[in-house]
């Protein structure tokens, strides 16, 4: 029997409008007031106050008195934690994150892709750890990292599109590629060279090399970098650890392959 095509958001009634309200809350990286929640909200203050107060009761978000604010609730961060305990590529890379972390010295990460952005999954911090955005379960821009790129260029013709629509394409540094077509370039070339850089595109000073932790038909399954900074590391002591970048990547690939892509 073939398989119904995927709904849209729109499609998904009062479970989908109650998870746009979470995701908009989560995102904002800080507590919310109802009226900021519901001046970026395209529902009527009643519907809006509804989903906010089920969310707030089953424990999904959590409700600050004092001030007056929402953040996201406790009953949230267990499911997040029992996601990524079950996530494919978690608890598969842990010894290989080790390893490499121990090889080289330098932060490890672990990500995947979701909606074209990146999402951190894992994290081995350098023998002497850098200030950086990245943490585990934290949403980085597709575009603009080395995982990122690394990922987004492996993607069928199909799934890329999607993705690059996805890219705000704001200029982070000077480095960024902030428009379609920069980035379309430089994605050609990742793909030809099997690795991609990110040289101080989303952070000043942070520099990394990342590639595609890719199935045996091509599918991108998720992304590895090892990063530093220009303080520490230059692209060229970078490019010398290509060779255990990607051979940990191959080897993450290999130990998921039958668990997360069945034959």
């Amino acid at each position: 029997m073939a398989k119904a095509a995927p709904q849209s958001r729109e499609a998904d009634g009062t479970v989908g409008k109650a998870l746009a309200v979470l995701d908009q809350i989560a995102e904002a990286g800080r507590p919310m007031r109802f009226g900021e929640v519901l001046a970026a909200s395209d529902h009527p203050k009643a519907t809006l106050y509804r989903l906010v107060q089920t969310l707030t009761n089953q424990g999904m978000l959590s409700y600050d008195e004092t001030h007056q604010t929402y953040a996201p609730g406790l009953r949230l961060v267990r499911l997040a934690h029992a996601a990524w305990r079950q996530s494919a590529l978690a608890p598969v890379a842990r010894p290989y994150l080790d390893q490499l972390s121990a090889d080289v010295g330098e932060t490890i990460h672990l990500a995947q892709l979701d909606r074209g952005q990146v999402l951190y999954v894992d994290k081995r911090n350098a023998e002497t750890p850098i200030e950086m955005f990245s943490q585990a379960g934290k949403i980085g821009p597709g575009y603009c990292t080395g995982v990122g790129k690394a990922m987004i260029a492996h993607l069928s013709a199909e799934a890329q599109a999607d993705a690059i629509r996805r890219q705000a394409f704001f200029a982070h540094t000077a480095h960024t590629l902030a428009t379609p077509e920069a980035l379309l370039t430089e994605l050609a070339e990742i793909r030809h060279d099997g690795v991609a850089f990110d040289r101080e595109e989303h952070e000043p000073g942070i520099i990394c090399i990342a590639a595609p932790i890719l199935s045996e038909a091509g599918k991108v399954m998720g992304g590895l970098s090892i990063t530093s900074s220009v303080q520490r590391q230059s692209l060229e002591g970078l490019t010398a650890l290509r060779p255990a970048l990607l051979q940990t990547a191959k080897d993450i690939a290999t130990a998921a392959e039958t668990w997360q892509f069945p034959s």
